[in-house]
């Protein structure tokens, strides 16, 4: 198929490789601006750019792509350039910029997104942190034909992974990146074949997934340990959950359940420090603490971080 692909971060790369090794025809990408960053925070080009570039891919930039405000004939310019090129399907995955109304119609099958979860549970921005924050024990990607509405249209494809009890937010991100590229190559097959059956979304059981934010990352201890777990996970890599002792905020990077239980004056209470852990109580159980990070200083296992931090007769706030 003639292929227009809009996408930004890593999990959209490994669906536009997907694209390309398929033999799909990507005639032009869309990507976001390029970002500083790094230590000299100098301008750097997105995952999805940086693919199209190493396979001569024509790529554009815009802003915005709104038809009103300061930035209305770049976006002009943009959608009169997909008009030409008259696309088959336009595929979206994690690009950052709303489409509006006058491109979804652009492509003559439409534009297919590529979402990271079992619509309509967790539509949004965060669907892979928020999955694991709840405790769900599965998700998946769907391949969805999108309309106006945030992840509110059909899905023609879709395929679910269980959500191992230890795995964090950037092992499950790559995971259903994975699984992403494989499913737009199906989803693209049955609209080629004309068997494709697009399933209406039940609205009834859509929950949303809200763009995690850094305020929060603060761990409360009063919560079951289970819970304070599940946050660990799915805070990391980003923004990772922070816990304050003795006025020192530190960062906890990976944390499993504590069958230590020992009588606690209060939630936050260290019950033990050693090489094997921090046990720390909650509001139900105890979560032992196995990786964590002081300000300024690199993630280091409990082993190496408890030779220069002590945590004797101490508490989290």
């Amino acid at each position: 198929m003639k292929i227009v692909f809009a996408g930004t971060p890593e999990f959209a790369g490994k669906a536009l490789d997907s694209l390309i090794r398929g033999g799909h025809q990507v005639e032009l990408v869309l990507t976001q601006p390029d970002r500083p960053a790094g230590r000299g925070m100098k301008l750097q080009p997105s995952a999805v750019k940086k693919l199209a570039i190493s396979h001569d891919i024509p790529v554009e930039q815009p802003v915005s792509l709104r038809f009103d405000g300061k930035h209305a004939e770049e976006a002009k310019r943009v959608y009169e350039l997909v008009r030409q090129i008259e696309p088959d399907v336009m595929v979206i995955v994690a690009y950052g910029l709303i489409l509006p109304k006058a491109f979804l119609g652009l492509p003559e099958y439409g534009c297919l997104n590529i979402h990271a979860s079992l619509l309509p549970r967790w539509r949004g921005a965060a669907p892979i942190q928020r999955a694991i924050e709840a405790g769900d024990t599965e998700t998946g990607v769907s391949i969805m034909q999108m309309e106006e509405g945030l992840d509110t249209g059909p899905v023609l494809v879709s395929e679910s992974i269980p959500i191992d009890h230890h795995i964090n937010a950037a092992e499950l991100h790559d995971k259903l990146a994975d699984l992403g590229g494989r499913l737009i190559l199906a989803a693209l097959k049955k609209m080629e074949e004309g068997s494709a059956h697009p399933v209406i979304q039940n609205e009834n059981a859509a929950i949303y997934a809200a763009k995690i934010r850094k305020e929060e990352a603060g761990l409360d201890f009063s919560f079951p340990a289970t819970e304070i777990i599940n946050k660990i996970r799915a805070f990391n890599p980003f923004p990772g959950c922070t816990a304050k002792f003795r006025d020192t905020p530190l960062k906890i990077w990976k944390a499993v359940a504590s069958d230590h239980s020992p009588a606690a004056e209060k939630a936050g209470q260290i019950l033990s420090a050693d090489e094997n852990g921090i046990v720390v109580a909650c509001g139900k159980g105890s979560i032992r603490i196995l990786e964590l990070q002081k300000p300024g200083a690199k993630r280091l296992p409990v082993s190496e971080f408890i030779k220069g931090f002590s945590f004797e007769h101490g508490y989290f706030e």
